[in-house]
């Protein structure tokens, strides 16, 4: 019975590895087929597209303070916090464009270490046991002395020591759309750049939240005031597949344990 069950326990660790096999193959061979379909073009640019109606678009829920009531000037042709006598030319609607400075310079070092050391000595002795301390030796296997009756000695020792060392800098322009004006008044802007050379994709993607006051009189706002910011900054084609790794590669690296 033990024999069957380890049989069919093998079975069923081959029967995984197999499909886990035929899913990468038929992955690496649909990427493959497409590779193949393109030999000799430029990487295809993607549509201009409305980001809200994206399936792996979700609108922005954060918790809001009360609403607060618009103070107007009545009869007046200054409006408050307008940057234009006749109109603000900051970004103000849900469609208006306005330019993201992303300036990230961008360092750190960290090293630290550490030593343990203890060392501990115990001793016991039995001077006084009933008159019979000095007949033990009849029932231990070897003389012993009353007064060094055990002894115990223990020591340890731990070092250990890191460092990080990173250097980044990153100097880019970006124009963004605002997709969503959020309750308290904030602005929700998305951004999304393509550019080819020869045969590589770059692509430039911006998102995250802002305030109106954040905008500068030029329309245009530093990364560093843009809450929950998510920028990437990447590329396809004949060189980004030759700094990566073949498909088998990664999942060898992902699957040896050692």
């Amino acid at each position: 019975m033990t024999a069957i069950l380890r049989d069919t326990e093998n079975l069923r660790t081959v029967a995984r590895k197999l499909a886990l096999t035929a899913m990468v193959l038929s992955l690496a061979g649909c990427n493959t087929l497409n590779r193949l379909s393109q030999v000799g073009e430029e990487p295809p640019l993607t549509n201009i597209e409305n980001p809200v109606q994206k399936p792996s678009y979700r609108p922005v829920s954060m918790p809001m303070p009360a609403p607060q009531p618009i103070e107007r000037n009545s009869n007046s042709l200054w409006r408050t916090g307008a940057r234009a006598f006749f109109k603000d030319q900051r970004a103000g609607n849900v469609g208006d464009i306005l330019t993201v400075l992303i300036d990230i310079q961008d360092s750190a070092s960290i090293s630290n270490s550490t030593k343990r050391e203890r060392t501990a000595t115990e001793d016991a002795s039995l001077g006084a046991f009933l008159g019979y301390e000095k007949s033990l030796h009849k029932v231990l296997p070897e003389a012993i002395s009353p007064g060094n009756l055990a002894e115990a000695e223990s020591s340890s020792l731990s070092k250990g020591s890191g460092s990080i060392a990173r250097d980044e800098k990153i100097e880019l322009k970006i124009a963004a759309i605002v997709t969503q004006v959020l309750p308290n008044g904030n602005f929700v802007i998305h951004g999304r750049q393509e550019f080819r050379v020869n045969f590589e994709a770059r692509e430039l993607q911006v998102a995250g939240v802002i305030r109106p006051e954040d905008i500068s009189s030029a329309n245009s706002i530093v990364y560093e005031k843009i809450a929950e910011a998510r920028i990437s900054y990447g590329g396809r084609g004949q060189i980004t597949d030759v700094q990566q790794p073949r498909y088998g590669q990664q999942v060898f690296d992902i699957l040896f344990p050692f």
